[in-house]
């Protein structure tokens, strides 16, 4: 299978091109400001978050097209910050208004789940607070299909920016040239996109124990120990090196896979 295939070449461009991880730990540190920023100032963490949730809004789309250049670069030989630079420039357009548009399907998946949340909410008043197990059994079905699509929507569209940066492809052509890769590679393309919830999972993981241990919420302030600042920078080092790794291995397996699985299909690359 393509997914454990491009498992080993994947490591071996990486480790021929730290470079890669170095790229992926300066977006980890632009990250740390909304980890120290204390919760016990919620103005202050509010516009911090907003400002660094900003920030790299504008800056993903550079650097998801530079790190696709530098990790296609490292599948053959090496890579450098002129090509972070040359591709994340060229690209930027598209790749913005195609995150414009994956947000836009995310935030559309959730109107539909707080309008399907409110139906059910009328049906438990108008039952009196004792909806019967029928109604019970049919929302629980309506949300897993809910989140079946969802899950199936952005496995379908997740190599949009590959397309675009590797296949030159426009942004409609990103989504449908995506669609159809993984239609033509499907039990692949799941394998891969398991191993990169798992990936997901744990940098989501690790950037809320960060977070908890570095500012913790009212309740649990009082069950954490109040740490040192030598041990809150070694905590945020660690979260922003984990990060990094994971964030580079991502960068150059997704790249690895895609030109398997394009190659394969007859993509023109």
């Amino acid at each position: 299978m393509a997914a454990i295939r491009s498992l080993k070449p994947a490591i071996g461009s990486l480790v021929r091109n730290p470079i890669i991880i170095v790229v992926a730990a300066v977006v980890g540190l632009l990250q740390l400001p909304q980890l120290l920023v204390p919760t016990t100032s919620p103005l202050l963490s509010t516009a911090v978050s907003l400002g660094m949730s900003g920030l790299l809004l504008f800056l993903l789309p550079f650097y998801q097209g530079g790190i696709i250049g530098m990790a296609d670069d490292a599948r053959t030989g090496t890579t450098s910050i002129g090509t972070l630079i040359d591709v994340g420039k060229a690209n930027y357009v598209s790749l913005l208004l195609s995150y414009v548009v994956v947000v836009a399907i995310a935030i559309a998946f959730g109107i539909i789940v707080a309008i399907g949340a409110v139906v059910g909410g009328v049906g438990v008043v108008a039952g009196g607070g004792q909806p019967s197990p029928a109604i019970l059994a049919v929302v629980g079905l309506i949300g897993l299909l809910l989140v079946v699509g969802y899950l199936a929507v952005m496995v379908c569209i997740q190599f949009y920016a590959h397309e675009i940066v590797l296949n030159d492809a426009a942004v409609a052509e990103g989504f449908t040239g995506s669609v159809s890769l993984v239609r033509e590679n499907l039990l692949s393309a799941i394998g891969y996109s398991l191993l990169m919830f798992v990936g997901g999972g744990v940098i989501g993981g690790l950037s809320g124990a960060a977070s908890i241990l570095l500012s913790p919420q009212p309740p649990l302030q009082s069950m954490l120990p109040e740490l040192s600042l030598p041990v809150m920078l070694g905590v945020g080092l660690v979260s922003i090196l984990a990060t990094a790794l994971l964030g580079a291995f991502y960068a150059t397996y997704s790249v690895t896979f895609y030109r398997d699985i394009a190659g394969s299909s007859g993509f023109r690359l």
